[in-house]
């Protein structure tokens, strides 16, 4: 799995086509959607389309809340094949606990069966909290390959990493960048980037990267897509990170998983 992908969250089918594309010819490798982006068609034309092979792409897409439960899982799952026109997805995620729903346990097992199946290469989750990785592991046979969280410096997620980091889980962030609501106007993130000569961007994308996180920036801004995979020439130094580390305030952007439970 590429530590940089390409995330398609809130772009509408019809300009998933035309972002993908432009992902793909600047260098993205991994592509990441989800049943209820309503893009995993645009998203599956831009890879047919693309030049690419198929082998060395890794397409994700992630199981809606509605559709949790063993059945309606494999059903799901052979919809969002279908709107891909792929015969397999590189990764299949769950998009969220739904812990009052209580089925993410039974959903996982159809996952399970999907591995087993060959037509998801890795199985993970999104959005589990460390007491719902605990339980999902102590009741199925296959610790998930990634965990999908909201992960920015302003919520840096320790507990959730160090979790992931004891049970060889991938920790994989989504909204990378804070959604634009401030984070890149910060002035410690500014002052990085002057002294490195890049973008407040460049410098939180460089700092999930030298955490160790998988990062997937959505743009459908053609000179920010390109600009959001430019971020393996330079180095944050020990200074630089820690003075990002202090800017965590445990501060979410989106939902609480504890208590989401939008069907």
């Amino acid at each position: 799995m590429p530590q940089l992908g390409f995330g398609v969250w809130q772009v509408p089918d019809d300009q998933a086509e035309t972002a993908v594309t432009t992902a793909l010819e600047s260098g993205y490798r991994s592509i990441d959607t989800a049943a209820v982006y309503g893009n995993e068609e645009g998203t599956g034309r831009a890879i047919a389309a693309s030049a690419v092979p198929r082998e060395d792409l890794f397409v994700t897409t992630k199981l809606w809340n509605a559709d949790q439960g063993y059945d309606s899982t494999l059903r799901a799952f052979d919809t969002s094949l279908a709107k891909l026109g792929l015969d397999h997805v590189d990764l299949y995620l769950i998009h969220w606990p739904l812990p009052a729903k209580d089925t993410y346990v039974d959903t996982y097992k159809a996952f399970e069966k999907i591995y087993a199946d060959g037509r998801a290469k890795a199985i993970g989750v999104s959005n589990f909290l460390p007491e719902h990785v605990d339980r999902l592991t102590a009741e199925t046979s296959i610790v998930p390959a990634v965990n999908q969280i909201e992960l920015h410096p302003h919520l840096q997620q320790r507990v959730s990493r160090e979790k992931h980091a004891e049970l060889g889980i991938a920790t994989e962030a989504w909204s990378p960048l804070g959604q634009g609501k401030g984070l890149l106007e910060v002035p410690a993130i500014i002052a990085i980037a002057q002294k490195h000569g890049r973008t407040p961007a460049q410098i939180v994308l460089r700092w999930h990267i030298q955490l160790g996180n998988v990062v997937i920036p959505k743009s459908v801004t053609p000179s920010r897509i390109k600009e959001n995979i430019d971020v393996f020439g330079f180095e944050l130094d020990a200074e630089d990170l820690g003075a990002i580390s202090a800017l965590n305030e445990d501060r979410r952007l989106g939902a609480d998983p504890a208590s989401f439970d939008v069907v």
